[in-house]
């Protein structure tokens, strides 16, 4: 028998072509291949090699990235093809499910599962030394051999990438991270994901919050230039939407208080004769999302107590919907005709 010859009476037509060519032990039985004969195959010289405890390449000669991964997948899995687990979701335009997988309760993550989703900043997947894999924290489990194991508290919902459940984005940054003292690739892998739209600001600061990588000043720099570059993003996206889809011309970064009396607060754009205020929503929470919350929601309150509408734009919806987010201040603007007359207020410079 050879590496390319059916194992058993089981078929295995519901297998892969790279779940052919690695299984492991109780698959190996499951379609009658004995741990002796297993062992046997696997002698110096012989047609099968031992890749991870209890995984098996059916071929001689080093794996393919796409072996390694679905062998450290193998390794970390809770259950095998001898006992399949629905299909995860695919990621969005990753193409359908490619039918029951063998990997329950694991998932690529950090630098393998960047190079999955397509970043440029991370080496490629036959460059990395090790592949990350992301389990419970509850499993038994060591790093052996290219498989690096990363444990959480609880699991997120895997994406599929090319036929390989992989942690979202934001959690495979922030694993990647992790292991990434170098300053300047952490910014760069930090702004790759928000510039190409893999992910948004936000979610991504509130995962390295919650991996407690906030407290590393190299991490704490990279976020601050990566939000600063957001922002500008933000900004030159807002300035083409008043140009391109002809809203009057509002005045540009101004603060706002009471003549004689309290600040009320700093604005994006302000349209005065319509007292329509307009502001980024660009909060990327750190540690007190809800006081940032409030505090958004007390200056709403202040400006619409004084006959003020405020409109808040997210960097998201600028990027993937500017036309409507046009109507929404185009709106604004002209439900300002049929409003009492704001309170005055001092336009100040900021």
């Amino acid at each position: 028998m050879n590496h390319n010859t059916p194992l058993s009476p089981r078929p295995l037509r519901h297998l892969s072509d790279v779940q052919r060519r690695v299984l492991t032990t109780a698959q190996l039985r499951a379609h009658g291949v004995s741990a002796a004969e297993t062992t046997g195959k696997c002698r110096p010289g012989g047609p099968w090699q031992q890749f991870l405890p209890g995984v098996y390449l059916l071929h001689p000669g080093p794996p393919t990235s796409e072996e390694r991964l679905h062998g450290v997948l193998l390794y970390a899995a809770r259950s095998s093809l001898a006992d399949p687990v629905p299909a995860v979701p695919a990621q969005p335009g990753a193409g359908a499910p490619h039918g029951p997988l063998p990997y329950k309760d694991a998932m690529v993550t950090g630098p393998a599962a960047l190079a999955l989703y397509g970043f440029t900043s991370t080496p490629g997947l036959s460059s990395l030394e090790k592949i990350d894999v992301l389990v419970p924290r509850t499993r038994r489990l060591r790093s052996t051999g290219c498989a690096r194991v990363v444990r959480t508290p609880s699991l997120p919902d895997p994406r599929l990438v090319t036929g390989v459940p992989v942690a979202p984005v934001a959690r495979a940054l922030a694993d990647a991270v992790a292991e990434v003292p170098d300053a300047a690739v952490v910014r760069r892998l930090l702004t790759e994901a928000v510039r190409d739209g893999h992910c948004e600001p936000a979610v991504l600061v509130r995962e390295l919050n919650q991996a407690r990588l906030l407290s590393r000043p190299h991490v704490v720099d990279a976020v601050d230039a990566l939000l600063a570059e957001s922002r500008a993003v933000a900004e030159d996206r807002l300035y083409r939407m008043v140009r391109e889809h002809g809203l009057p011309d509002p005045v540009w970064n101004v603060d706002l208080r009471l003549p004689g009396g309290p600040y009320l607060g700093g604005l994006d754009a302000y349209w005065p004769e319509q007292a329509v205020a307009l502001e980024l929503d660009t909060r990327a929470p750190r540690h007190d999302e809800d006081a940032l919350w409030s505090e958004y929601a007390r200056k709403r309150e202040q400006l619409e107590r004084l006959g003020i509408t405020v409109v808040y734009l997210t960097p998201k919806k600028l990027r993937d919907c500017l036309e409507q987010q046009a109507t929404v201040v185009r709106t604004a603007l002209m439900a300002s005709l049929d409003r009492e007359p704001a309170a005055p207020v001092e336009v100040l410079p900021r």
